[in-house]
């Protein structure tokens, strides 16, 4: 917008020159055109400027939901994981890290 900051010097320049050109009769008509083409390029112009910004925001929710998180790890000891390479070689092993069936409390108490 700095090509429209004009003197007053310019103006008046401007305006007599096209009021030379176009006479007095045309002026208030011309004037009236330039008008309307100035607010249809402002309002093409804010339109884009949304469409360009709804577009950006469009891509940011792309970008942070198809983000690709890595693999859980599987829970040990679940049937729908097969269990790893050494753990079938060492059956052992399985056994060894299974945890104790529980005991009841009152089984333990001694008899006073």
């Amino acid at each position: 917008m700095d090509l429209m900051n004009f003197g007053l010097s310019e103006m008046i320049f401007i305006f007599l020159l096209a009021l030379l050109l176009f006479g007095p009769k045309k002026m208030p008509e011309i004037g009236r055109q330039i008008g309307r083409a100035l607010n249809e390029f402002r309002r093409a112009s804010n339109e884009f400027k949304s469409q360009i910004e709804s577009e950006i925001q469009n891509l940011e929710r792309e970008s942070s939901a198809g983000e690709i998180l890595p693999p859980a790890k599987p829970v040990a000891g679940a049937i729908s994981t097969p269990p790893p390479a050494d753990v079938i070689a060492a059956p052992e092993v399985v056994a060894s890290t299974e945890a104790p069936p529980p005991q009841h409390a009152a089984a333990k108490a001694p008899d006073a």
